[in-house]
């Protein structure tokens, strides 16, 4: 039966027999996909594997967000151990939803000043043979991908690219490289995005605490430190150092963002808000935890900060 057919039915079904009309619209929704996946991206994984298979040297391109950036650092890492890596950034690329609340890079995934806030972390990472802005240079991978594929993207981040690549690395192990910072040391690092909030949790029981530091936006220091009073502020010269102030830290604490993704790279001890309605970053390895309720939060908390 033809997809036209099949649409044909769908509607005479929707009227006349309702589990009919259900099952020929999935039916539809999955064909959709096979041939958009047959037509479109087939090629571009097969390419893919081929240039895995048959190059030396792999030329990788991201557009951002930086927290996606960093969580396709697994893959990377592991392909660095057979090939020579090299990592592009794309600059000024749009977002691809509409009003993402408070953006750092306004209407664009990264622009030229995140950019080179995130260029020194990457030029330590060893496994990375150049990492640089993209300016059209010859791509082989393009981990911008995971963005069009035709498949529900909401399980974890640093998975959408083991999909793109057919390789699965080891999570549990550590994926940034960094020295500690050389003056801030074992503070309870946190940082809190306007984005990605848990709305069950209020952070206003962390006044009890002592050495808590804000490394985030000046912005979204303030918002915390309105329920946080003992709450300092330190504004990171790059992201290399927020990398470091993040390895030398007691543990981290934040929700989902890009700053969690360097403490999970570095896996320090952490503690991750969660994001209910997209979930897509969960801790793994030791002494980390995420919580959705306030209790847990409490507890979880306490446990790090007592270690």
């Amino acid at each position: 039966m033809s997809i036209k057919q099949k649409v044909l039915l769908k509607y005479w079904y929707k009227y006349t027999n309702y589990q009919k009309y259900q099952e020929i619209k999935n039916g539809l929704k999955t064909d959709s996909k096979l041939e958009a996946y047959n037509k479109h991206f087939s090629p571009v994984i097969d390419a893919i594997n081929e240039s895995i298979a048959n190059k030396k040297v792999l030329n990788f391109k991201h557009s951002g967000h930086l927290g996606d950036i960093v969580y396709s650092f697994p893959v990377i890492k592991e392909l660095a151990k057979t090939h020579a890596c090299n990592l592009y950034i794309a600059s000024d690329i749009p977002i691809h939803v509409k009003n993402y609340y408070k953006h750092p890079a306004g209407k664009v995934m990264l622009n030229s000043k995140l950019i080179s806030k995130l260029l020194p972390l990457l030029k330590k990472q060893e496994y990375l043979s150049t990492a640089a802005v993209w300016e059209g240079q010859e791509i082989d991978i393009d981990l911008d991908l995971f963005r069009d594929l035709p498949v529900d993207f909401s399980f974890l981040s640093h998975r959408w690219y083991f999909h793109i690549v057919g390789i699965q690395p080891d999570l549990n192990i550590p994926y940034l490289e960094v020295d500690e910072h050389p003056v801030i040391k074992d503070k309870v690092v946190i940082v809190r995005s306007f984005r990605a909030r848990n709305y069950f949790v209020d952070y206003s029981f962390l006044a009890k605490y002592d050495n808590l530091l804000f490394i985030g936006i000046q912005e979204e220091y303030e918002d915390l430190k309105a329920v946080v009073p003992n709450l300092e502020f330190y504004d990171v010269k790059d992201f290399y150092e927020m990398a470091q102030i993040i390895k030398s830290s007691r543990f981290f604490l934040g929700n989902q963002s890009f700053a969690y993704a360097v403490a999970d790279g570095l896996k320090v001890p952490r503690l991750l808000e969660a994001n209910p309605p997209f979930p897509v970053v969960y801790p793994l390895g030791e002494n980390s935890y995420d919580f959705y309720f306030q209790q847990h939060f409490e507890t979880f908390f306490d446990t790090l900060y007592k270690r």
